[in-house]
């Protein structure tokens, strides 16, 4: 796979980076547990060594299923470190997700935290290709602890695997919110550029960055491209909102991601102004549309903070930014429309908005985001069919609609697929959504297309309400005329005690619009 010059620059090299610009600063810090740099570098030696002593190959696809952990953040830097592939899975999945994303990427080595051990025997009796495992916190025959596994062997140093800048380091799997996930081959070219993007954008010394969010995804992403700088990584188990908050204040954070839907719940919680927030520098909220209103309520609760970016599993972090100065400048403009953008495009990325035909489209006009530059993927795993569907006219494809204005804003409108089609006009969920997140008892919604003889399509909303708040049929669809046209503005409204999401806080569109469909042929 490897279609560049041997000897290029790896993405273990940037870790570290990190070790050599600080190594005792702390790099891990899981509860009570602190890892520093070297520490860490130390560990991930051995986990290399052992790994090549049990003749464990270069380019192996290894997985590793455990909640958010030290040992287990130690074992993707072991894994990367030995020239094997990182394919990241998230042990809130179902079986049969988890089972899928390991046979998909022929992945042959399993880490796994005790927690996850009856899991771990179902996924190994599930997918042949996986010949060994390594328990990471205790022995679990057959399966050797990780200090086992790693005894004796050296921590200083391991064998120096030489890589290209098109090497595959990471096996992602894309959101899968819409079908089967497809594995996304990221090379060291790719994370190379991620980083020195960040570098542009959000570089800071003694930063402090929360991994609330699964390290499966954009969170454990971020504090790898986040290792050069030398970067504290607070761990925590799940993004629960008096954790988050707490930790906010104890460690000092100055870096956090976290999906819209985890911030509502941070605002909606009580005793979310009884904390110190002054650390925050940047405060991102990404992996999908925030309603503006939200965002200066967050703005107003947790200081001159907040960005946005917009990324895929296939293009990475930040292919735009839209950095604290901004948000503050566009709220004292007055110009409150971009706070509905996700910015504008980043130093090594170009971003344009492209029509079915594979035109570039003018400002303000609505069409399909595309890309290019060196922080996308080399294609799918074993797919090239829909390699080629993605890189059609030269370009990355997201099946994301959106525009550009005059001064290169980026604004999402809606995933292509998402799109409702009613009386032959085109509503976009996202926007009927925004204008429903307004109302003071909405905690979140989902706007779906549901059947209708006359119109096609009728726009129909699922709203899950604020704890404690109340709210009928009748008030939200009133309120929703008021800020939509007659196309726009739902038909029906449904209420839910909780939205379905993704083990990531995705909302799972599919499986709110299912019902509606059940039955038919036909789901459009």
């Amino acid at each position: 796979m490897d279609t560049g010059s041997p000897g290029g620059m790896r993405l273990i090299d940037y870790f570290d980076k990190g070790v050599e610009r600080a190594p005792t600063r702390a790099f891990l810090v899981d509860g009570d547990l602190v890892r520093t740099y070297a520490q860490s570098q130390a560990m991930s030696h051995r986990i290399a060594n052992a790994l090549h002593a049990a003749g464990v190959q270069p380019g192996t696809r290894a997985a590793v299923l455990s909640g958010n952990s030290a040992p287990a953040f130690e074992c993707v830097i072991g894994i990367i470190r030995a020239g094997c592939i990182w394919v990241p899975i998230n042990g809130r999945n179902t079986i049969e997700d988890n089972t899928y994303v390991l046979n998909n990427t022929d992945a042959e080595v399993l880490f796994y935290a005790s927690a996850f051990s009856v899991l771990a025997r179902q996924l190994v009796a599930a997918c042949p290709r996986i010949t060994r495992t390594i328990c990471i916190d205790k022995e679990d025959a057959p399966a050797p602890s990780l200090a086992t596994f790693v005894e004796g062997m050296p921590d200083d140093r391991s064998p120096e695997i030489i890589q290209s800048s098109e090497t595959i380091v990471v096996l992602l799997s894309s959101g899968g919110t819409t079908g089967a996930p497809k594995g996304v081959m990221m090379p060291n070219r790719a994370w190379q550029t991620m980083i020195a993007s960040t570098r542009t954008v959000s570089w800071m010394d003694d930063a402090i960055h929360l991994v609330a969010a699964p390290m499966t995804h954009a969170a454990g992403g971020s504090a790898l491209v986040m290792s050069p700088m030398a970067a504290t990584n607070v761990l925590l188990p799940a993004p629960d909102p008096l954790a988050v908050m707490q930790a906010i204040e104890k460690h000092r954070v100055t870096h956090l991601f976290l999906p819209p839907t985890v911030i509502y719940r941070l605002l909606a919680h009580p005793d979310v102004r009884k904390y110190d927030y002054s650390s925050l520098r940047y405060f991102t909220y990404a992996s999908a549309p925030m309603a503006p209103a939200k965002i200066k309520e967050a703005m107003e609760v947790f200081g001159p903070c907040m960005t946005n970016s917009f990324g895929q599993s296939e293009a990475g972090l930040n292919i735009t930014f839209f950095s604290p100065e901004d948000h503050v400048r566009v709220l004292q403009s007055g110009d409150e429309r971009r706070l509905s953008s996700v910015g504008r495009a980043t130093l090594f990325t170009r971003v344009e908005i492209m029509d079915d035909e594979g035109n570039l489209l003018p400002p303000e006009t609505v069409g399909e985001i595309v890309m290019r530059g060196d922080q996308l993927m080399i294609g799918y795993y074993k797919n090239p069919e829909e390699t080629a569907a993605a890189n059609a006219f030269g370009w990355r494809h997201t099946g994301d609609l959106g525009f550009k204005d005059a001064e290169g804003w980026i604004f999402l409108v809606d995933r292509k697929r998402d799109m409702i089609i009613t009386g032959g006009f085109n509503v976009f969920p996202a926007e009927v959504e925004k204008a429903l997140l307004a109302h003071p008892a909405v905690q979140d919604c989902a706007v779906v297309g549901a059947p209708d003889e006359e119109w096609g399509e009728r726009v129909t909303a699922v709203v899950e309400l604020k704890a404690g708040a109340s709210a009928n049929e009748a008030e939200l669809l009133a309120f929703a005329r008021e800020h939509l046209s007659g196309v726009k503005a739902p038909k029906a409204i449904q209420f839910i005690a909780e939205l379905p999401r993704s083990p990531v806080g995705k909302l799972l569109r599919r499986k709110v619009r299912e019902p509606f469909w059940a039955g038919r042929e036909r789901k459009i």
